[in-house]
C-alpha cells in the first residue's frame, strides 16, 4: 500500500500541503502526501487567482526557491497584470486569473512526476508521538503510519463549519466534509487553539450575466509571468474579466436578511479577515457608500462559471439571489452555488519556532491556515519553508530561516511567530519595512543562489539568474563609465520636457532623472548598439532601470538593513532565564518567556518588550 516509514509525511494537499511535500521531496526525503480527497489536490477553494499586491512578491520568491507555485499559475493562466504599475518599482505587484480546473490538474501533474513523493487518501485524526517527538501518524480507519517528522496543514477544514442564513453544517469546503480529531489531542498535549472565520462569494452561470452593461478589465497588452524558468511563457492570449457595482437597492435588500445572518445574530463569534471583509460587513461597516465594486472573474476557459468577487457573503441564499439579482449585468443570473462562511480552528503561531516547527512537540510542522494566515500565496509559502524546515531537521541541519530584509517570506513567518494573531493574516507590502529591497523584480536574484544550495533550485535557475545578473551588472557600469554630449542627448531630453544639458555628463546621471526611461534612453546611439551587441535579456533591462532610477532609496534601505543584521546576529539560547534578568520589565519577562526570541532582533519586535528591555539584555550579553 505505501512504506512503513517515511521521512517526512504532510497532511493535507491544498497549497501549503501541496509545496510542503515537493520540497521535502524534491530534496531527497521519502514523503508521503495524505489528504481527505486526492481529487481536490491545490484546489483553489476562493478565487480563481494567484498574486496581487504583496502577493505577488511571495509568489516569485517561492518560485525562486524551487516551489512549484509559480509555474502552475503560468501553466493555467488566462489573464496577467501588473498591478501598481504608475508607482515605484518596490510596489509592483503581479497578479494572474487562472483556469480553477486547470490550475489543480497542474499542481497534480508536477507532484505525481517529483521523485520520493507517495500519496494517500484518507483522514488522519492524530499524531503518533514519543518521547515529545512527532514519529507518525493516526488514520480514521486506525492505521498506523511512521515518520521522522510531521507537517500539517490542514487549511479550513479542522472542526470546519459552513453558514449559510440560519443553516449550520459540517464543512472544511463546500461538499466536503470537516476534520475532526487533531485539535482536541494537539490541545491535550498542551497546545492552544482558537477559532477563526473566512467566506466565500457565490458561484454563479456566465451565460446569465449582460456583459455589455459592465466595465471589461482586461490583461496586460504585453503580459509577463510568474515563474523565472524558460519552461513557461507569457500568455498570447487572455480572457477579460469586468467589473460593476453594488447599489443602494442592493443594500437594502441585503439589509432584509441582516436579522437572519450568522455574521449578526450571534451564530459566528469568530473572526474574520479585516481586509477582505463580507458584503453585509461592508455595507454594514461603511454605511456612508452607496456602491461598492464587484469584479466578475471567469474560471476558466472552458467554463461558464464565474466568481463573484467582492460579493463574499453567509446570508441565507434567498436573500443573496435577491440581492445580486438586482446588480448591473445579474437582472438574470442563475446560482451555480450560494456564497457561505466558514469557522475552522487554528493554532496561534507564537507555539512555533522560526523553522515553523512547533515549540511543545518536536518533529511536528505547521503551515498555512492553521497558523491563522489567510491566502494561497501565504500558505504555499509556509508550506515550502516547513518542508524544507523538516527535511533539514530529521538530517541534522540548521534550520532555513528567511530575515526579514531578505523575502517576503521573511516578513510573514517573523511576523507570526514574533507577533501572533487573531486575525486572519494577510501579507501587504507595508507591512515589510525593507519593501525597496524585495521587490518583485529581484526575487531570483535574492533567493536562487541559497535555493540552488539547498538542493531545491536546479542548475538551469542558477545559470538564469547568474547570466541576469552578470549583464545588468555591465548594464549599470556602461551607463556609469559612458559619456553623452549635448547634440545627443538634448533633443530627447526636449521631447520629453526635460532640462537640457550644456556639456557632457555621464549617462547614468541623466538616466536618473525620474521622467526618463529605458525606452527614451535607446534613442541614444551608444545604448542601443551595447544592447544590440549584448542581446541583453528583459529581465536585465528591466533590473537596470530600477537599481539606476531607485539607487538611492536602495542603498539608503540596505544600510538600514546592516543595523537590523547587527542585532540579528545576536543569539540568545532557547534555555535564556529571562526571569533572573532583574532590571527586565514584569511584562517583557512574560513576553519573552512566551515566544522564545532566538535573536535580539526578533525580541525588539515583540509587543510589550521596550527599547531599555532590548538595552538591559544587551548589556546583559556583554554586548
Amino acid at each position: 500500500m505505501f512504506s512503513k516509514e517515511y521521512d517526512v509525511i504532510v497532511v493535507g494537499a491544498g497549497h501549503a500541503g501541496s509545496e510542503a511535500a515537493a520540497a521535502s521531496a524534491n530534496m531527497g526525503s521519502k514523503t508521503l502526501l495524505v489528504t481527505m480527497n486526492l481529487q481536490n489536490i491545490a484546489q483553489m477553494s476562493c478565487n480563481p487567482a494567484m498574486g496581487g499586491i504583496a502577493k505577488g512578491q511571495i509568489v516569485r520568491e517561492i518560485d525562486a526557491l524551487g516551489g512549484y507555485s509559480g509555474v502552475v499559475t503560468d501553466l493555467s493562466a488566462i489573464q496577467f497584470k501588473m498591478l501598481n504599475t504608475s508607482k515605484g518599482p518596490a510596489m509592483w505587484s503581479p497578479r494572474a486569473q487562472s483556469d480553477r480546473m486547470r490550475f489543480a490538474e497542474c499542481w497534480r501533474e508536477m507532484l505525481e512526476q517529483t521523485n520520493n513523493l507517495d500519496f494517500y487518501q484518507e483522514m488522519v485524526s492524530g499524531i503518533l508521538l514519543s518521547k515529545g517527538r512527532a514519529v507518525g501518524i493516526k488514520t480514521s480507519l486506525g492505521l498506523e503510519i511512521k515518520a521522522k517528522s510531521i507537517v500539517l496543514t490542514n487549511g479550513t477544514f479542522l472542526n470546519g463549519l459552513i453558514h449559510i442564513g440560519e443553516k449550520q453544517f459540517g464543512g472544511g469546503r463546500a461538499g466536503e466534509k470537516a476534520s475532526t480529531g487533531i485539535t482536541e489531542e494537539l490541545v491535550d498535549y498542551g497546545f492552544v487553539s482558537g477559532r477563526m472565520k473566512t467566506g466565500t462569494p457565490p458561484r454563479v452561470d456566465g451565460r446569465s450575466l449582460d456583459y455589455s452593461v459592465m466595465s471589461a478589465q482586461p490583461g496586460d497588452k504585453n503580459p509577463s509571468k510568474f515563474s523565472y524558468l524558460n519552461s513557461t511563457s507569457p500568455l498570447k492570449k487572455q480572457l477579460d474579466c469586468h467589473m460593476t457595482y453594488t447599489s443602494p437597492l442592493v443594500h437594502d435588500l441585503l439589509k432584509e436578511g441582516f436579522d437572519r445572518s450568522p455574521m449578526f445574530n450571534g451564530s459566528i463569534n469568530s473572526v474574520g479577515p479585516r481586509y477582505c471583509p463580507s458584503i453585509e460587513d461592508k455595507i454594514n461597516r461603511f454605511s456612508e457608500k452607496d456602491r461598492h465594486q464587484i469584479f466578475v472573474e471567469p474560471e476558466g476557459w472552458k467554463t461558464v462559471e464565474v466568481y463573484v468577487n467582492g460579493f463574499s457573503t453567509s446570508l441565507p441564499e434567498d436573500i443573496q439571489f435577491k440581492a445580486l439579482s438586482s446588480v448591473k449585468g445579474f437582472e438574470k443570473v442563475k446560482f451555480f452555488r450560494p456564497g457561505y462562511a466558514i469557522e475552522y480552528d487554528y493554532f496561534p503561531p507564537t507555539q512555533l519556532k522560526n523553522s515553523l516547527e512547533t515549540k511543545p512537540i518536536s518533529g511536528l510542522f505547521f503551515a498555512g491556515q492553521i497558523n491563522g494566515t489567510t491566502g494561497y500565496e501565504e500558505a504555499a509559502a509556509q508550506g515550502l519553508m516547513a518542508g524544507i524546515n523538516a527535511h533539514l531537521l530529521i538530517n541534522e541541519k540548521e534550520p532555513f530561516v528567511l530575515k526579514r530584509n531578505e523575502a517576503y517570506i521573511g516578513v510573514l513567518i517573523d511576523d507570526l511567530i514574533t507577533k501572533g494573531t487573531d486575525e486572519p493574516y494577510r501579507m501587504f507590502t507595508s507591512r515589510a519595512e525593507y519593501r525597496t529591497l524585495l521587490r518583485q523584480d529581484n526575487a531570483d536574484l535574492r533567493l536562487t543562489e541559497v535555493s540552488y544550495n539547498l538542493g531545491l533550485a536546479n542548475k538551469q535557475r542558477l545559470d538564469n539568474v547568474e547570466q541576469k545578473k552578470s549583464q545588468t551588472d555591465s548594464f549599470v557600469s556602461f551607463f556609469k563609465k559612458t559619456s553623452v554630449r549635448p547634440d545627443e542627448i538634448n533633443p530627447i531630453l526636449k521631447v520629453k520636457g526635460s532640462s537640457e544639458i550644456k556639456q557632457s555628463v555621464k549617462l547614468y546621471k541623466v538616466f536618473s532623472r525620474p521622467n526618463l526611461s529605458l525606452s527614451d534612453m535607446m534613442g541614444v546611439k551608444a545604448v542601443k548598439e551595447f544592447c544590440d551587441t549584448r542581446q541583453l535579456e528583459k529581465g536585465a533591462l528591466e533590473q537596470t532601470e530600477v537599481q539606476i532610477k531607485y539607487s538611492g532609496y536602495i542603498e539608503k534601505e540596505k544600510l538600514n538593513a546592516e543595523k537590523l543584521n547587527h542585532l540579528e546576529n545576536i543569539k540568545i539560547p532557547t534555555s535564556f532565564a529571562y526571569s533572573k534578568v532583574n532590571s527586565l520589565s514584569s511584562e517583557a519577562i512574560q513576553k519573552l518567556e512566551e515566544i522564545k526570541p532566538s535573536t535580539l532582533s526578533q525580541a525588539s519586535r515583540i509587543s510589550g518588550v521596550s527599547p531599555n528591555d532590548i538595552s538591559v539584555l544587551m548589556v546583559y550579553m556583554g554586548r
